[in-house]
């Protein structure tokens, strides 16, 4: 049987870019392990809605859409009836 086939399993220290740090084991080869987001911050686990706007993308969107309701006497006519009788 070959000898030296798993990686080497270490404790690591993973630091987030929100300043949270905790401890875990990993075969990453650093002791510090950067992520960008974690449980601490991350919308599904904080119940916080961050929303990164780049360029105006959203308020763009908001402002091309906020009109786009149908108005109510153009509506199509129901399925099975015809239409101008």
């Amino acid at each position: 049987m070959k000898t030296n086939t798993h990686p080497d399993y270490h404790e690591v220290t993973v630091a987030c870019a929100c300043g949270n740090t905790f401890k875990t084991r990993s075969t990453y080869k650093d002791n510090v392990l950067h992520v960008e987001i974690c449980s601490s911050c991350h919308p599904f686990f904080t119940g916080k809605q961050k929303l990164i706007d780049s360029a105006g993308r959203v308020e763009r969107f908001k402002r091309k859409y906020a009109n786009f309701r149908k108005p109510e006497g153009d509506a199509a006519p129901a399925k099975g009836t015809r239409a101008g009788t």
